[in-house]
């Protein structure tokens, strides 16, 4: 006869944190075997079936007894702390099959149950520290030379990874977390967040934050698992956090990163901001360096340092002008170099992406070159046509006016104010979020066009021979309604047609009426 082995991961240990599948494959077993600290943890669990605990470093054993067991038609459940397939029994219940011959197509079978890893339940408990990329390395030298550890943490440390330690230190073993300590110190600050978490939901359950200096000052057994920031990971609150990206973007004015609605944070909470002070070398360090380069001794590098972020900035030579001057292409390319991109819109701009340290300096070369500069995101952009070269001018006055008032204004979702010049309206305005068109001396505008979609149309004709005195004051109005009652993320023409009137204008839907086939994705 061929049984069953179950080899199931109980998690962090707490009965609300094991899966329904780990608690349905104990109870249908007809034996468990494990440590015998986690059969305690599960007894709860257990009910007549035969038990076998073994001790800490008996796990060869009890993967043999396991495949005995199963080879005489038994169901066995094998049990691990955390996730079975994680520094667990998963793997030598394998080993000891695969050195039997083992076909899963005509032998015993195996059911690996999934569980809560240690560095999962007690990142849970620290805040969000693995939120971007991390390992686990155990330091335990039982089952792995301590050479090639040391190796797979300098690795790490180097790498910039979040450092998930298992097994950190037992009674025999104390040098190992210390010897951890000194390489990950070659290459991060001092100050890096540390989390030690013991017995991660359990009754004996203990939290420390601390830093990769202080550590070692804290209590530190194989029941603890070490948490280690990487260099942007930071405290707030008694929280740690480890942000999901190093290249932060930000804009125009900006001093942090243009986030969604609801993903902002409070500015304490943004490490990445751009009036942190940035290291800067003495010449005796620079010196000191290179004679430890030259001597054949391996310098340390400290990973931890201001990451190069993102800046985003548009321009145009003008709110009228279009066109550029050469002097201002060679500008441009020369200050997005090789690293950065110039990216030309829809909305008479081109959008400037350029790693950088210092976004001042770009901003006042660009302004020298009398470029126009406003921010990119959700943000007010006035597209104005050029006027016919700049032989229509009447309306110029208007359309600066806005600019000036509303050009780059944050607003719930990108909005853009289309100005044309004369009835022609060849540039589009009537297209655009708010249009407004300059005829016989004053103004026609729409409202709440639908930019995309196949039900796309024009704005709402809301009001014509609108005086040149009016026009300003009115869009204004209008926008500063939107930016104070519109919905995090949601567009002009959603916010339009929600509330129903705006600036006094009632909302008219005239939305194209025709049969539309479903579409397999997207939003029409």
């Amino acid at each position: 006869m061929s049984g069953k082995v179950l080899v199931v991961g109980f998690g962090p240990g707490s009965f609300e944190h094991i899966t329904e599948r780990a608690k349905e494959a104990i109870q249908e077993s007809d034996m468990v075997i494990g440590y015998k600290t986690y059969v305690e943890l599960i007894s709860g669990l257990l009910g007549d079936q035969q038990i076998i605990s073994t001790g800490m470093t008996e796990e060869v054993s009890r993967a043999q007894e396991a495949v005995k067991q199963a080879e005489q038609g038994k169901t066995i459940a094998v049990i691990s702390s955390g996730d079975a397939g994680v520094y667990g029994m998963a793997g030598l219940v394998y080993e000891v099959l695969v050195e039997k011959g083992w076909k899963p197509t005509d032998g015993i079978k195996v059911e690996v149950v999934p569980g809560i890893s240690a560095i999962n339940s007690c990142a849970s408990l620290l805040g969000a520290p693995v939120m971007h990329d991390s390992c686990t390395i155990s330091l335990s030298d039982h089952l792995t030379p301590w050479e090639l550890i040391a190796k797979r943490l300098d690795a790490a440390a180097q790498a910039d990874f979040v450092i998930a330690l298992y097994n950190p230190k037992s009674g025999r073993r104390t040098r190992q977390i210390m010897e951890a300590q000194r390489i990950l110190l070659n290459y991060r600050s001092p100050d890096t967040p540390v989390g030690l978490v013991k017995s991660a939901y359990r009754d004996r359950q203990e939290i420390v934050k601390t830093t990769l200096a202080d550590m070692l000052q804290h209590d530190i057994g194989m029941l603890t698992t070490v948490v280690i920031g990487n260099s942007s990971t930071f405290m707030y609150e008694d929280l740690m956090i480890t942000p999901r990206g190093y290249q932060r973007k930000y804009t125009l004015n900006q001093t942090t990163q243009p986030l969604k609605p609801h993903q902002r944070l409070k500015k304490e909470a943004e490490p990445w901001a751009l009036d942190q002070e940035v290291e800067v070398k003495s010449s005796r360090t620079w010196a000191e360096e290179a004679l430890q380069a030259a001597s054949g001794e391996a310098a340390s590098t400290i990973v931890q340092q201001q990451v190069e972020t993102i800046f985003e900035v548009a321009v145009s030579p003008g709110v009228v002008e279009k066109k550029f001057t050469p002097t201002q292409l060679a500008t441009l390319a020369a200050i997005a170099g090789e690293k950065g991109s110039i990216e030309y819109t829809t909305d008479h701009y081109m959008k400037l992406s350029i790693p950088t340290l210092s976004p001042h300096e770009i901003t006042e070369e660009l302004e020298a070159k009398g470029f126009l500069l406003f921010p990119v995101g959700s943000v007010v952009t006035v597209k104005a046509c050029d006027f016919c070269e700049g032989e229509k001018d009447s309306s110029i006055p208007q359309v600066q006016q806005l600019q000036q008032l509303l050009g780059g204004m944050d607003v719930p979702k990108e909005l853009k104010i289309g100005f044309n010049g004369c009835a022609m309206a060849c540039y589009g305005a009537v297209n655009e979020d708010i249009g407004i068109v300059f005829r016989r001396g004053k103004f026609d505008l729409f409202l709440g066009a639908k930019t995309v979609g196949r039900t796309a149309h024009p704005g709402q004709p809301v009001a014509e021979g609108i005086s040149q005195e009016e026009i300003v004051e009115m869009v204004t109005g209008i926008v500063h309604e939107y930016k104070e009652q519109g919905h995090a993320n949601e567009s002009f023409y959603k916010f339009f047609k929600r509330v129903g009137a705006v600036g006094g204008f009632i909302h008219r839907d005239v939305t194209p009426k025709i049969k539309l086939e479903p579409v397999p994705c997207g939003d029409d």
